[in-house]
């Protein structure tokens, strides 16, 4: 069943939301070679604590952990530990947040230090992927136009691969609601949207094949062929205007332009 949202409960999965941005920022500032993902998630915890909100992940389903943090091959639900954060290294940083009864969820993926122009393209086609999704978020649409915009940009347009086995996802008082969005499919197909409804749009997208295996750490999930992978994620609501983006990059971004340590234009190498 698909509960949508009223204008009050928007605002705090919107506040809840911005928490998590500003945390991903947190991140951002942070994140070189030599820290470890471990670290990355104390740093993160005590922030979102620090604002009063709880880490949603924490305890879900078991995981241990505040932040899920995936690493070159590896996909989503990378587990922290004491691996270090590498020069070149493509990594991914998940964050959900839980304040004043409802979730906020984003994701971004960073690039450390040199990296190749295989990242450099494959993380600005993901994150248009998210924006592309976005545009097909209005009240009338149907999942199924979201999810074939994302799968034709990446797959047809750029010969990416789409992950199958996981998808973005409705919330609110629950970190994840009905309904299911994934990121292929056919226009026209999947529940009609209307206003109110709050989802996670949040491709993964693959630099080789779109088949991916489960780690036996029971969480993480890697591609295939062990070629690199990238993950953004907006949550977003449905309004009669076009889709209302709860989540930011835009503090997220600033602090990357901040951080000496991650991806500048000049330091691409082949």
């Amino acid at each position: 069943m698909i509960y949508y949202k009223t204008k009050d409960e928007i605002e705090l999965i919107r506040h809840s939301s911005l928490i998590v941005s500003d945390t991903l920022a947190l991140i951002a500032g942070i994140i070189k070679p030599g820290i470890t993902t471990l670290e990355l998630d104390q740093k993160a915890e005590a922030f979102i604590r620090d604002n009063d909100g709880q880490p949603s992940f924490k305890g879900y389903r078991g995981f241990a952990y505040t932040l899920c943090i995936s690493v070159n091959e590896e996909v989503v639900h990378g587990i922290p530990s004491k691996r270090e954060i590498k020069n070149g290294d493509v990594v991914s940083v998940d964050c959900g947040v839980f304040k004043n009864g409802f979730h906020g969820d984003s994701a971004y993926t960073f690039l450390v230090g040199e990296v190749t122009q295989d990242a450099v393209e494959l993380a600005n086609v993901t994150k248009e992927c998210v924006l592309k999704g976005i545009e097909q978020a209005i009240v009338g649409n149907r999942i199924g136009d979201i999810s074939f915009t994302i799968q034709h940009f990446a797959e047809h347009v750029h010969g990416y691969g789409v992950v199958r086995e996981l998808v973005g996802h409705g919330l609110g008082r629950k970190l994840h609601e009905e309904p299911e969005v994934p990121n292929f499919g056919a226009r026209g197909k999947g529940p009609k949207m209307q206003e109110g409804l709050v989802i996670a749009i949040e491709p993964m997208i693959n630099l080789g094949m779109k088949n991916v295996v489960q780690e036996n750490d029971g969480w993480t999930i890697r591609t295939k062929d062990r070629k690199i992978a990238c993950h953004f994620e907006h949550t977003i609501a449905v309004t009669k205007g076009g889709a209302d983006i709860l989540s930011s990059f835009e503090p997220i971004e600033a602090a990357v332009k901040r951080n000496n340590h991650l991806y500048q234009e000049s330091e691409i190498v082949s």
